[in-house]
């Protein structure tokens, strides 16, 4: 491959646009909310200001956000994403197998499949969810056909976990798809002539040679379960808020940004420990690279 050193006009030309974008639109609107989480907002004859602030004057925003409410609220954050990304794994892997195996023809006809919810809003998809499992929904109609329910199925965490499974499966789906492709089937040939059974092919081989695409698969489905609030707010209620939520309670309703910019960098803060240990299992793996 030519060093891009030796084309740099065609390097700059196709660098400039994206790397401005960055700048613009990622760069400086995070370095004014890092600035803005030790700001607080500016007393104007005696009047706490809605729109001005005093920068970098303070680490209250901080220690507000180490409350035990919102420590409550992250918690509760990491471990339903957690949940659901197990889910994720659990549902997605044998489905990207499918996908893998199935005869060529249909397998254009099966990712599309896969790519479909993408093309639906995340709004609607969520709202489809809320319909179905509603008290009135089609679930627990089916229900009544039997003589069960109806079901309270909405305004708990278990409707949450089931809305992020819904929502981001085929983030999970699509790199092990990716990731089992470039699988050399041949290992799984020679496991299986040397006696090795279904079950024992897969552990020993299978599983250690698509660990990458499991690790990116986690990676995409867990950091945005992380932040969401859409899900938790419509299939959740009030009582199962996650830190989320209390982010966009800060930044739209309570008109406290400070603090809302605090707990955004905390949440970000945990998402790097989530790539950090991706970084290092990636190194660790000696499978296929997703």
């Amino acid at each position: 491959m030519d060093d891009w050193k030796d084309f740099k006009r065609v390097f700059l030309t196709l660098a400039t646009p994206g790397s401005l974008w960055m700048l613009l639109f990622f760069a400086i609107p995070m370095a004014f909310l890092f600035v803005l989480s030790f700001s607080s907002k500016a007393v104007i004859d005696g009047e706490i200001s809605t729109t001005a602030y005093d920068y970098m004057n303070t680490f209250q925003n901080y220690v507000e956000s180490a409350g035990h409410n919102y420590l409550v609220l992250l918690w509760r954050a990491i471990w339903t994403s957690a949940i659901a990304t197990a889910l994720c794994l659990a549902l997605a892997y044998p489905l990207a197998m499918a996908v893998c195996f199935a005869a060529p023809r249909w397998r254009p006809l099966l990712l599309l499949l896969l790519i479909l919810p993408f093309w639906i809003n995340l709004l609607i998809r969520t709202y489809a969810m809320y319909s179905i499992f509603r008290t009135t929904g089609v679930v627990n109609q089916a229900f009544g056909l039997v003589g069960l329910g109806p079901y309270e199925m909405l305004n708990n965490t278990y409707a949450v976990i089931m809305g992020l499974v819904y929502v981001y499966l085929p983030f999970m789906v699509l790199p092990l798809y990716s990731t089992i492709e470039k699988l050399d089937r041949s290992f799984l040939e020679a496991s299986l002539d040397l006696g090795a059974t279904q079950a024992k092919t897969f552990w020993l081989v299978t599983w250690p040679l698509t660990l990458p695409g499991v690790i990116t698969g986690i990676i995409l489905v867990y950091i945005p379960c992380l932040g969401t609030f859409l899900t938790s707010d419509i299939l959740g209620g009030p009582n199962n808020w996650n830190i989320g939520n209390a982010i966009q309670n800060q930044f739209l309703e309570s008109n406290n940004w400070p603090l809302g910019a605090a707990l955004s960098f905390i949440l970000m803060y945990v998402t790097f420990i989530a790539l950090m240990v991706r970084a290092f299992l990636a190194k660790r793996s000696t499978g296929v690279d997703a």
